[in-house]
């Protein structure tokens, strides 16, 4: 059997580096620790990434990438199930960059690259779920007045963003390890939607609730 080609050096920081970081935080985190961890020299480390801004700004990007095209997906959301798969996914892809969020008001203050590029990610939040309105608006599943979608997007976008720091904030020790993530991605996805509720079709109402019944039985308390 052929051996698989080493994987490139770039790489393998990017995937230890993002490890690290969301174990510990990236204010925690060195490259001294990053090349310790991979076994390679610091010098080796600064030759593909001279900073630690720089491995951050990679991170980001590809995270910014991948949110981008699932967001562009929230036109096809129809129903209270499309949108039940739909934000479970998002705070999946959430959870794969943690670090982002857990860290960060402390990411924005150092780093103006990450300050102004996520003003950009709740923008294209914010329209990717008032896309989801509309799409659920006009298959029937959800009736609301145009003046309110808005509001209700926003409010969305913001559990959306700040769901992970009201985990850390009630479990600090645990929230954001990896044996937590089902149970903290289920009540992330429950609460979005929760904002939904006085809005929906009374047969979607009640299968939200179904949903919500069938996962929490499936996990610890919600």
């Amino acid at each position: 059997m052929a051996k698989k080609a080493p994987r490139r050096t770039a790489e393998r920081i990017l995937e230890v580096t993002l490890d690290l970081f969301n174990r510990f935080g990236e204010p925690n985190v060195s490259t001294t620790l990053i090349s310790a961890e991979l076994n390679i020299s610091p010098g080796n480390l600064y030759y593909h990434y001279p900073a630690k801004d720089e491995l951050i700004n990679s991170l980001f990007d590809r995270y910014e990438r991948s949110l981008s095209e699932l967001l562009n997906a929230s036109d096809g959301v129809r129903d209270v199930e499309d949108a039940w798969f739909f934000m479970h996914t998002l705070f999946e892809l959430i959870w794969q960059y943690r670090f982002l969020y857990r860290d960060l008001n402390d990411l924005l203050s150092k780093n103006r690259r990450l300050e102004t590029h996520f003003q950009w990610v709740l923008k294209n939040k914010t329209r990717a779920i008032k896309a989801m309105l509309d799409s659920m608006s006009r298959s029937g599943a959800v009736s609301i007045d145009s003046r309110e979608a808005p509001a209700t997007a926003t409010s969305m976008v913001v559990v959306l963003t700040y769901w992970l720091s009201y985990e850390y904030v009630r479990d600090p020790r645990r929230a954001l390890e990896p044996e937590s993530a089902q149970v903290a991605l289920l009540r992330g996805a429950h609460h979005v939607l929760n904002l939904l509720v006085p809005y929906l079709e009374q047969g979607q109402r009640m299968h939200l609730l179904g949903l919500v019944a069938a996962y929490s039985n499936s996990t610890v308390e919600t």
